[in-house]
C-alpha cells in the first residue's frame, strides 16, 4: 500500500501520540495523571491497570509509526489509528453520560482525541481511494 507523504505524516503523529502517552503513563501513571489532578493514592491495583492498558496504548502507537516504514503493516496501522483515537473520545464521552462533566484538561484531551480521529478517518479515506 502506497500512501502519499501527508498520509504518512498524520499515521506517523497519531502513533507517536499513543506511543508517547502510552509509554509516558507506563513509566510514571502519577506523574502523568498529577498534571490532571488526580491523585491515584499509590492503589496497586489501579496502576497495574493503568500500565497494562498504557502498554496497550504504547504498542498500538508504534503499530502505526510501523505502517508508516513497512507496506505490509500500513494497512493495520492506518485502521488502527483512528479506531485507537475514537474509542478513547467515545469512552470519554460515555463517561461524560455517565459521571457528570471532567476536568478542563480532560475535555481538552477529549477534543484532541476527536481531532486525531477524524483526520485519521480523512487520511483513511483518501488511502481507500486510491487502493479502488
Amino acid at each position: 500500500m502506497a500512501m502519499k507523504w501527508y498520509q504518512k505524516l498524520m499515521l506517523g503523529l497519531a502513533g507517536l501520540t499513543a506511543a508517547a502517552v502510552g509509554g509516558t503513563i507506563l513509566a510514571s501513571p502519577q506523574g502523568f495523571y498529577d498534571h490532571y489532578g488526580v491523585d491515584l493514592h499509590q492503589n496497586t491495583d489501579l496502576l497495574s491497570e493503568l500500565r497494562a492498558s498504557s502498554m496497550n496504548l504504547l504498542a498500538l502507537g508504534l503499530l502505526m509509526i510501523g505502517g508508516v516504514f513497512s507496506r505490509r503493516l500500513a494497512p493495520v496501522a492506518v485502521v488502527v489509528a483512528p479506531l485507537v483515537f475514537l474509542a478513547y473520545a467515545a469512552g470519554r464521552g460515555i463517561g461524560v453520560l455517565a459521571d457528570g462533566m471532567p476536568s478542563s484538561s480532560i475535555l481538552g484531551a477529549m477534543i484532541i482525541e476527536v481531532v486525531v480521529a477524524v483526520l485519521c478517518l480523512l487520511a483513511l479515506r483518501q488511502v481507500g481511494r486510491s487502493a479502488a
